[in-house]
């Protein structure tokens, strides 16, 4: 870690203050180790209030920086939790959404994380005079059987040779197929 670790504790007695800072210590050590990449770390622990719905339990705050201005922020507590009256399950559980926060920020940082892809796009170039079936051309060339099960909205009938579809393609027996066809409206066109 490049800046020393900031542990705030508010509300807490003395023996609990040291118990929490040595509780976090081991947490931030264990989050080094597997991630590496954590620049700074600040935690804030919230002691239980006196306020009516507070009900007694304890608020653990994380904020870790990473390097390219990344940040990971675990925010505050779920009001009917009543586990988080313990102090270690508070930072257990704080620490243990921060590692999800962070999975998912290194995962980005590799280029890992899975990206919503838009689905292909293609035109009907036949289609079977009984309405049973038909062919698409996709934008790369290739040709897709779809039969008339996998057209969504109204059927066939609202397709024409010509007509832009969106797909999603699957493995036929004889090859590519389309599992599901939908209509490229006006407003749905691409440039």
């Amino acid at each position: 870690m490049q800046t020393p670790v900031q542990i705030d504790c508010k509300g807490l007695a003395a023996d609990m203050r040291v118990k929490a800072r040595t509780h976090i210590q081991a947490l931030i050590g264990k989050l080094e180790l597997r991630y590496g990449r954590v620049t700074s770390c600040r935690a804030l622990i919230k002691g239980p209030g006196a306020h009516h719905r507070g009900g007694g339990q304890y608020d653990v705050n994380i904020r870790l920086a990473l390097p390219a201005g990344r940040l990971v922020n675990v925010g505050h507590t779920a009001k009917a939790d009543a586990r988080h009256a313990d102090l270690d399950y508070a930072i257990n559980d704080a620490f243990k959404r921060a590692r999800r926060q962070l999975q998912d920020q290194v995962r980005r940082l590799q280029g890992q994380l899975k990206q919503n892809a838009a689905p292909p796009t293609g035109t009907v170039t036949s289609l079977d005079p009984t309405g049973e079936f038909g062919f698409l051309q996709t934008d790369d060339g290739r040709e897709i059987y779809f039969h008339k099960n996998s057209i969504i909205g109204r059927g066939v009938k609202s397709l024409k040779v010509g007509s832009k579809v969106l797909f999603a393609e699957g493995k036929g027996d004889k090859g590519p197929k389309a599992t599901t066809v939908r209509l490229l409206q006006k407003h749905m066109l691409r440039v």
